[in-house]
């Protein structure tokens, strides 16, 4: 899905399965910062993001994330289609999920009983995550966020390009996530497999 099809690599999923999933569709909005990542402006009015990209990040993004202490990785989502994902994801890696209101001074006030000690956080989006995103960077934790064509990367430090609204399409961004990140620790082999679908982490209506 970008200009060049000479020496691509091998998807992490089939191009039909992760266009089926909708992970590639943006918004009608895009910023400045996401131009980088978009492939194209649908009739519509839809942007749509590059999937070679996306895969790139995604891998990127799973590599970085296997090298912290699992415990210490806090997977952020106040959408309602992002809870199943997170809790999924955050199941099968050990990480922390927080699905729901972020409580102000989560990271910041240590006297707070449920504060929380992380040493990098991944957001669902980083304008329904902000408060999130707002006290990673004051206390110094990278953030790593899912990425709409209609999102500003401030704060950011590793931009996944992705729809971060559609049910299935966060279903299989942290699917492939999971999947990679046990992958480059070694708890499954190169090229194997988790034990649940991408159907497995969606939402349920």
């Amino acid at each position: 899905m970008s200009g060049s099809r000479e020496g691509e690599r091998e998807f992490l999923l089939p191009r039909e399965k992760y266009l089926s999933t909708g992970i590639h569709i943006g918004s009608r909005v895009k910023t400045g910062d996401m131009t980088k990542f978009v492939y194209k402006c649908r009739p519509d009015g839809l942007w749509i993001l590059d999937l070679e990209k996306i895969d790139e990040r995604i891998r990127v993004a799973a590599k970085f994330l296997a090298r912290f202490d699992p415990k210490k990785v806090v997977v952020v989502s106040s959408r309602i289609y992002g809870r199943t994902p997170v809790e999924k994801f955050c199941e099968l890696t050990g990480a922390v999920p927080i699905a729901g209101r972020f409580v102000p001074g989560t990271f910041t006030n240590p006297l707070y009983p449920g504060h929380i000690d992380a040493d990098v956080v991944l957001v669902v989006d980083p304008r329904a995550d902000a408060q999130a995103v707002s006290e990673a960077t004051k206390v110094g934790i990278p953030v790593v966020a899912l990425c709409s064509t209609d999102n500003s990367l401030a704060d950011i430090d590793l931009a996944i390009p992705a729809n971060n609204k559609g049910r299935r399409a966060l279903a299989a961004v942290f699917w492939l996530l999971a999947r990679q990140v046990l992958r480059e620790r070694g708890d499954i082999p190169p090229d194997g497999d988790i034990p649940y679908s991408i159907e497995d982490f969606e939402a349920r209506l």
